[in-house]
């Protein structure tokens, strides 16, 4: 398929403006190439723009942050604040001193780091947002659509591929050599990338499944302490987002082992080795691909409205199980994930058993690959490409 390059408007965009207006600083946090640098500089053309990637501005805002922060008398943004969390500090006397709201705007892709420098430094200062890839919803406000799931699976979310008509195999090919791998080598200090890209693959393969620590660091050959390790770094770099059991007594955790997903089903279906669509619903992983695409979903729906993700999964001792619980101010919304095109009664059934055994569900949902449809016992039946969080 062709794209025809414009600007996708990004659902972030009235949020990031009500946060100028209550904040001298905004942070906006997400993977690289998500899309941060375009947003700020297509909303706010009349900021001057500063990128901390470019050597020669790095150089001077470490040795000399007061002379650089100097050239910048009016409203900036600084991208990819994480190579210098030296300039925070002095963002804060300044903001201080200036009183003035949308003063600064901060991106940065490693949260590890930078968020522990933020709250320290820019604490009640600055908003915090999260710019995931593409949703369906603003591919949709583009009319860029696909027929079936198994096409935005192997398409992805990334910009990038739209906007400039990239092929999407040989992409996060390159998105995972380039980025991927380069930051988290940085970062870990990697002298084999085998090992890592072992580790990786073997993560993708076991997609939306409870983390075993022990038996993937069996099977990489390192210790489930590295695992872990590499685990919180691509987290950090949100490359993969951690889904965490709910459990509403915490002195009775059910489960304790969390999930992995891709935030970018893109790269997971790259990992996969997932070229063409007819590939996905071949794959025995179809429907934990399937679950990836619907949590990001809501996980970029939670973050395009500035909330927190507040998002779970629930398994008892007794078999219910709900693929994806989030927290609410109407109470818990809970959803169940198929990704068959035919509607079965059954899919329902643990959201009710669910809301009859434990806390009752405010909203009950199950997203299948269908189409929507109107049930009479309160649960919604949603197509993933009407699904939404509130």
């Amino acid at each position: 398929m062709i794209f025809v390059a414009i600007m996708i408007k990004r659902d972030i965009t009235q949020e990031l403006l009500v946060q100028l207006q209550e904040y001298p600083i905004v942070t906006i946090l997400g993977p690289r190439q998500a899309g941060k640098t375009t947003l700020v500089r297509h909303v706010l053309p009349d900021y001057d723009y500063v990128s901390l990637e470019d050597p020669e501005h790095r150089e001077l805002a470490v040795e000399d942050p007061k002379a650089f922060l100097k050239r910048y008398q009016g409203k900036t943004i600084f991208d990819e604040i994480q190579r210098t969390p030296i300039l925070l500090s002095y963002l804060q006397g300044i903001v201080d001193s200036e009183k003035v709201n949308g003063r600064f705007v901060l991106t940065g892709s490693h949260q590890l780091e930078l968020r522990a420098a933020v709250s320290q430094s820019l604490a009640g200062r600055t908003g915090v947002l999260h710019l995931l890839p593409l949703s369906i919803a603003e591919l949709k406000g583009a009319k860029i659509e696909f027929d079936d799931f198994e096409s935005y699976v192997v398409n992805g979310f990334l910009p990038r591929i739209y906007d400039q008509n990239q092929r999407a195999n040989r992409a996060y090919s390159n998105y995972y050599q380039t980025y991927v791998e380069r930051d988290v080598r940085q970062l870990i200090k990697l002298k084999d990338v085998s090992l890592f890209e072992k580790f990786i693959k073997l993560l993708a393969g076991r997609v939306g499944q409870l983390v075993d620590y022990q038996s993937l660091s069996n099977d990489v050959g390192v210790s489930a302490i590295t695992i872990k390790q590499w685990l919180s770094i691509l987290e950090a770099s949100f490359v993969v987002f951690k889904l965490p059991p709910y459990f509403e007594d915490f002195g009775k955790r059910v489960i304790k082992s969390p999930k992995y997903y891709f935030t970018d089903v893109g790269l997971l279906a790259y990992l996969l080795g997932i070229e063409q669509s007819e590939q996905v619903s071949r794959d025995p992983l179809v429907g934990n691909i399937f679950e990836n695409l619907v949590v990001i979903e809501a996980l970029k729906d939670r973050y395009n409205q500035g909330r927190s993700a507040d998002l779970y999964f629930f398994r008892d001792s007794n078999g219910v199980e709900i693929d994806l619980l989030c927290k609410t101010a109407a109470g818990l919304v809970g959803v169940e994930i198929k990704s068959s095109s035919t509607w079965h009664a059954k899919f329902a059934k643990g959201l009710l058993t669910f809301s009859g055994s434990n806390t009752p569900l405010s909203r009950g949902l199950v997203v299948y690959s269908g189409e929507s449809i109107a049930l009479s016992n309160h649960i919604e039946v949603v197509s993933y490409k009407q699904f939404s969080m509130h």
